[in-house]
């Protein structure tokens, strides 16, 4: 994808309580809907108060309880296809991607795996149904990507994409609200996912003057919700910015090793996407403060004078002292494990990406072994 291209929502709704545009939109164009969802939003207090209106809508609902495998997309578009001609997506970043690829793949003939990356033979055609996306995580940026990652634990133990331009949601309803409630945990990792989205689309080899202006403005969102998280609706709204701008950083300019190396685990360990990405930021800061690679020093010194021109120390350390000293849940203690085996399988699997140097095998082990225990 080309460094200055983005594509976008049709409709974006954002700020808080704009959920409730979700009936008018839903009234002005009538078709049989399918709605996915999780538990949590499902046993909330929101959509026990949405439920009434949006029930009439729905032809069904699906629960998502984990990321979405090729076998569970199978299973959706064989119950559904032909039924449904809309979709509305609640929930996390699996909600989403889940909703996306059944979305498209109730368009299209053949199984999932024939269309996921790295391992399938066959292209989306871009014939998708209408996608009406409303997150309640602040991390994936799913609600604007290109992509719906799907997880493949049992064939190929292969964590890929499925893309296509027209995957991103026809309508996206950001309300910072529906983060209310979340354990801490959970919001930590999602917005360390989306700061490592920001951060690495940044340092892209592929990045472009208008990608990095949008980094650089879903950065200073994140440094300022991080450590009220949990606490300020005025956080969760900048959270949630930071979120957005991430998911499109991500789709014009890329992502880098982090990410390389963080869906090659995320195939073998069922760990929180955003925590393994967390916890391989913090010793990739510490490898890029060695760096002399001159265009990362440049656009670090950027980052720093236009982020926090008041510090002395170098812009990596700053990062890595904030990031730690302010977050609301220590995401980089939980004792995570991988094995040896495992760890082969991740170095040699995984990539640089977009970045603007090459990591070595050695160095990506090197951050493999710095985020988690080895057995």
């Amino acid at each position: 994808m080309s460094g200055n291209m983005m594509i976008a929502n049709r409709q974006i709704v954002f700020g808080t309580g704009s959920i409730s545009q979700l009936i008018p939109l839903l009234d002005a164009e009538p078709q049989p809907t399918l709605l996915f969802s999780c538990r949590s939003f499902l046993g909330g207090k929101v959509y026990a108060a949405l439920s009434p209106a949006l029930s009439p809508w729905l032809i069904g609902t699906e629960v998502v309880s984990h990321e979405a495998s090729p076998q569970d997309i199978d299973h959706w578009v064989a119950r559904w296809r032909g039924k449904v001609r809309r979709v509305v997506a609640i929930g996390g970043g699996s909600v989403l991607d889940a909703a996306k690829a059944f979305a498209a793949l109730a368009e299209h003939p053949l199984p999932t795996l024939r269309y996921m990356e790295k391992v399938g033979d066959s292209k989306l055609s871009g014939n998708t149904l209408t996608l009406i996306a409303i997150p309640t995580t602040a991390g994936t940026g799913s609600e604007v990507t290109q992509n719906a990652v799907v997880t493949d634990t049992v064939v190929n133990k292969v964590k890929a994409s499925l893309r296509h331009a027209n995957l991103v949601p026809q309508v996206a309803i950001l309300d910072p609200q529906l983060l209310a409630g979340t354990p801490d945990p959970v919001l930590a990792y999602c917005a360390i996912d989306a700061f490592t989205h920001l951060f690495e689309s940044y340092l892209s080899n592929t990045s472009s003057s208008v990608s990095r202006e949008m980094s650089l403005t879903g950065m200073r969102y994140f440094l300022h919700a991080w450590p009220g998280l949990n606490r300020s609706s005025d956080a969760r709204e900048a959270i949630m910015q930071a979120s957005y701008l991430g998911g499109l950083t991500l789709s014009m300019a890329g992502l880098g090793v982090i990410h390389g190396i963080a869906g090659e685990i995320g195939a073998l360990r069922a760990y929180h996407h955003g925590q393994i990405c967390g916890r391989l930021l913090l010793p990739f800061l510490a490898l890029l403060a060695e760096s002399q690679q001159p265009r990362q020093r440049t656009l670090m010194a950027e980052l720093s004078g236009r982020l926090f021109p008041a510090q002395q120390t170098g812009p990596e350390r700053y990062l890595l002292d904030y990031i730690t000293r302010h977050a609301i849940a220590s995401f980089w203690q939980d004792d995570l494990s991988i094995s040896r085996e495992e760890l082969a399988v991740c170095v040699d699997k995984s990539n640089s990406k977009n970045a603007l140097l090459e990591y070595r095998p050695a160095q990506r082990q090197r951050l493999i072994e710095a985020a988690f225990r080895i057995e």
